[in-house]
């Protein structure tokens, strides 16, 4: 469905059914139903782990890894390439997220790898495929990493693609520019990508792999008109320009004293981050980075570290049937955590036990060594949560927070497990609370990364190169710290509030960072101001209630595209999903509503969308990894986040008499 053909159907009133005849036990069926399914898919030792899934990139960059290594011959490298060819557009191109269209980066890595693997080029996908990159502006037109990975493989000029000197990483602390000013994971790229970068590898590709085919010339030069907001836009750029182009001819001349010394501080700041992690970050780009930087060392390709490394790449794969596709990293602290969340909403101590359990879990994985954060927190001492499995150098604020917010509705705790959490909390407390900006936000895994102007490095283009404050994570910190005593008398709360109240959009929305978008943003930036005693019956927040009901799908549901990352004019446009319903409810119900038929209907849909099994499923991705680069579908966020839904739904309805009554409103679906 097209964002106009959704704009134009809402001007239908949204259709009911008639009433039922037991519209309360419905919700609580629902709900019971939608609790025994979350708690079948606990592990064993307590925690929740779903499927993390990212687009064809990560199996383009897996295949070429593989051939860097000598093994393209493979039986994983077929079954890869058997999911590239499933995931084509019917256009020609490989795509970001279902609903967008084909993206020239990410379909050249496709199509690259595929003639590698033996496709004919004038196989009819292939030649669909050619067709869409060239019309996109061909090989010229895709982003810096990409560039530099067709460097590597001989598709691509070195001289052509943005420098990453590794003399980065000798620049001190004072400097204007250095590594701990860029954001974690740009960092943990960077730093191994300069190596390789210094090295320039070649790897040779047979000649039936050449993409020369996709070097397309554009004859046209644009003209630059230049406007006051664009004019330090231009600066910065040309600056930058002007710097990457001396730092090549200072390496043609052979005029890098400190390359060496550069160099060997980039290997060893890449090992010493391999303890106690699933890999570089525990993400996918790092460590393939990684693998490719130390094998340009001299590490041989059997070292063990080298093929440690490639097992943390073999642990993302998930081979179904004849194909492989990869994860961009695995998500359990951040599942158990939201998955706590949605459950510990029920008042009844069903499953209590199980609950406890994954509190356990959680304390095998506090963070208690220093990691990155330090450089720019040094006062700080260690507490708080990572994302993965392993990954010790980078607690961050987000499912740190969302750890605090949902273990408070568990407590108080059984035995021993409430002293230990506690204690736990009070040190995660204390790391967040030093974590907080000078604007009065959280971002991210950084205090204080937010030099705009790195932005406009030639490498930047990732649109992730800074690690700012953002709505929705200080959002989440105000309800942790809300849960456990915070209020607005506290200068962080108080500092934190003025933050998100001074983002807030004229229609009354937020934009949001890490889930797509307005949607996301908006129910967070609500439900942690109503969590720090903010009034939401003020005009500024009805504002927000009223965008929710008007960009409500005739279906009754909501749905936001990460096409408005790009255009905000398409902000709450997009099919409807469950998660996006689950939080403009949500967000509804912090507002005061109660009875609209927008909230109504709203959990009408979240009912009609429910599997037998108890479970829903979105077709359309919800999360965000970087705004118009990579998005995320976190394959539990329709489950956990209907259940927390309708949980407060039928909590705070049963509080305003609504429980076992008619006045709950809700019609049959």
């Amino acid at each position: 469905m097209s964002s106009q053909e959704i704009l134009d159907s809402r001007s239908a009133v949204p259709q009911v059914a008639p009433e039922a005849e037991d519209r309360w036990a419905q919700i609580q069926d629902s709900i019971r139903r939608a609790r025994q399914q979350l708690l079948s898919l606990q592990e064993a030792d307590g925690h929740w782990c779903a499927e993390l899934e990212g687009d064809s990139i990560l199996e383009s960059e897996y295949i070429l890894t593989l051939h860097f290594l000598g093994r393209t011959d493979e039986e994983r490298v077929r079954k890869a390439a058997n999911y590239l060819r499933a995931k084509q557009l019917p256009e020609g191109g490989w795509g970001g997220y279902p609903g967008g269209g084909a993206d020239v980066s990410t379909s050249v890595k496709a199509y690259f790898v595929l003639k590698l693997v033996g496709d004919d080029p004038e196989a009819p996908h292939m030649v669909r495929a050619r067709e869409v990159i060239c019309r996109k502006g061909g090989l010229h037109a895709c982003n810096s990493f990409t560039k530099l990975y067709l460097a590597i493989f001989g598709q691509y000029e070195w001289d052509k693609s943005p420098g990453v000197p590794p003399e980065l990483i000798l620049l001190p602390l004072w400097f204007p520019i250095n590594i701990y000013d860029m954001s974690s994971w740009s960092r943990a790229i960077v730093v191994p990508l300069s190596i390789i970068w210094a090295h320039k590898p070649s790897c040779p590709v047979p000649e039936h792999a050449a993409i020369d085919e996709l070097l397309v010339e554009n004859t046209r030069r644009a003209v630059p008109q230049f406007s006051r907001a664009s004019l330090l836009h231009h600066g910065w750029s040309v600056f930058f320009q002007t710097l990457d182009r001396i730092h090549k001819r200072m390496e043609r001349w052979h005029l890098m004293p400190l390359r060496g010394r550069a160099l060997k501080r980039a290997e060893e700041w890449t090992l010493q981050r391999l303890e106690k992690s699933d890999g570089l970050g525990a993400i996918f780009p790092p460590i393939v980075n990684t693998i490719l930087a130390l094998r340009c060392q001299g590490y041989a390709a059997d070292h063990p570290i080298i093929q440690g490394q490639v097992a943390e790449l073999e642990k993302l794969e998930i081979e179904q049937g004849d194909t492989l596709r990869l994860q961009p990293c695995k998500s359990p602290i951040w599942d158990t955590a939201l998955s706590l969340n949605a459950l510990g909403e029920s008042e009844d101590d069903e499953g209590r036990t199980r609950l406890e359990q994954g509190v356990e879990w959680l304390l095998t994985k506090e963070v208690r060594q220093v990691g990155d954060w330090k450089i720019r927190n040094p006062d700080a001492s260690p507490g708080g949560w990572y994302f993965e499995y392993a990954n010790e150098f980078y607690p961050d604020c987000d499912d740190t927070a969302q750890i605090l917010s949902a273990v408070a509705k568990l407590q108080p705790l059984s035995g021993d497990l409430e002293e230990r959490f506690s204690a736990a909390s009070k040190r995660a407390i204390s790391w967040l609370v030093s974590m907080q900006n000078r604007d009065g936000g959280w971002a991210s895994f950084d205090k204080d990364c937010s030099k705009e102007f790195l932005t406009y490095v030639p490498f930047a283009d990732h649109n992730a190169m800074i690690d700012p404050s953002t709505t929705d994570i200080t959002a989440r910190a105000l309800e942790a710290l809300s849960a456990n005593g915070y209020d607005l008398s506290s200068n962080v709360v108080r500092r934190a509030v003025d933050f998100i109240r001074r983002l807030r959009k004229p229609d009354g929305t937020w934009y949001g960072r890490w889930g797509c978008n307005y949607i996301y943003g908006t129910w967070l930036a609500l439900s942690g101001l109503k969590a720090a005693g903010e009034d939401l019956s003020q005009p500024w927040a009805q504002s927000a209630a009223e965008w929710f009901r008007s960009c409500q799908n005739p279906d009754g549901g909501w749905g936001e595209l990460p096409d408005s990352y790009a255009d905000a004019s398409k902000k709450g446009i997009g099919p409807s999903t469950a998660a996006q319903t689950s939080w403009a409810v949500l967000a509804l119900l912090s507002t005061g509503d109660r009875d609209s038929d927008n909230l109504t209907t709203g959990v009408e849909y979240l009912l009609a969308q429910q599997k037998a099994d108890g479970s829903w499923k979105d077709e359309w991705w919800t999360g965000t990894g970087f705004p118009e680069v990579f998005y995320l579908d976190y394959h539990l966020y329709a489950t956990y986040f209907s259940l927390l839904a309708l949980e407060t739904y039928r909590k705070m309805m049963g509080a305003n008499g609504g429980a076992g009554s008619t006045s709950v409103g809700l019609r049959a679906v």
